[in-house]
């Protein structure tokens, strides 16, 4: 683990309904986010990951924790290879491989507010993909507002290097699975509840899951589709 710094959960309550059933789709109104953790080596407790310590770790190391990088991981589910689950909780991002196993990123996720639950798939794909920033955001944004008509694909753009966009039942639900233009806010929660990872991991994923393909969206934990 690099520098010792570890990732871990705050004992927050997550809402029954969302507990109950991932199958509809939830708002924050219905499942809370957990907030990330990590163990700091020099004062030798557990703080609160936020955006400040993010930034200094990252432009210490140049990349993010070493729980938040991508690597292979043993993975029991009943999913088939090519879905992709998503672990609110614990910032991770799973592409489920063939032989109990499965491609782990690291992610952020939406802030206070913003969370969601469902299942969802891919409805459509991007490389340096436009971003338009919804009318809502426009409003609340002045800096989204500068966009409304759209910002070109580029290495400043949000959305990053490439895009997955998340329909249900044939509608785009505005989200999206995409890269991001900020590594560092990587393990945090901080987007309007769109998952975002490091531009080298979105475009690694970008080639393994397919249009059509299945995304489970969990605040509560992966851990509830392991063992199926």
């Amino acid at each position: 683990m690099a520098a010792g710094w570890h990732a871990a959960l705050c004992s927050l309550a997550v809402g029954a309904a969302t507990l109950a059933s991932v199958g509809a789709f939830a708002t924050s109104a219905e499942a809370q986010v957990f907030e990330t953790q990590i163990f700091d080596p020099i004062k030798r407790q557990w703080v609160d990951y936020d955006p400040k310590q993010a930034m200094k770790y990252y432009q210490a190391h140049g990349q993010t924790p070493e729980d938040f990088r991508r690597q292979l991981v043993d993975f029991r589910t009943a999913e088939k290879p090519g879905t992709v689950i998503i672990d609110g909780n614990r910032h991770y991002l799973y592409v489920v491989l063939p032989g109990f196993k499965a491609m782990r990123y690291g992610i952020g996720i939406g802030r206070e507010g913003f969370g969601w639950a469902g299942i969802v798939e891919v409805g459509r794909k991007a490389e340096w993909p436009t971003w338009t920033p919804p009318a809502e955001m426009v409003e609340r944004d002045p800096n989204a507002a500068k966009w409304k008509d759209g910002m070109p694909g580029g290495p400043e753009n949000p959305l990053g290097a490439r895009a997955m966009y998340l329909y249900e039942n044939g509608r785009d639900t505005i989200y999206r699975i995409h890269g991001t233009s900020q590594p560092w806010s990587i393990g945090l929660n901080i987007s309007s509840g769109c998952i975002r990872l490091v531009n080298e991991d979105v475009t690694d994923l970008y080639e393994q899951v397919e249009i059509g393909a299945k995304v489970i969206v969990l605040l509560q934990g992966a851990a509830l589709y392991k063992g199926v």
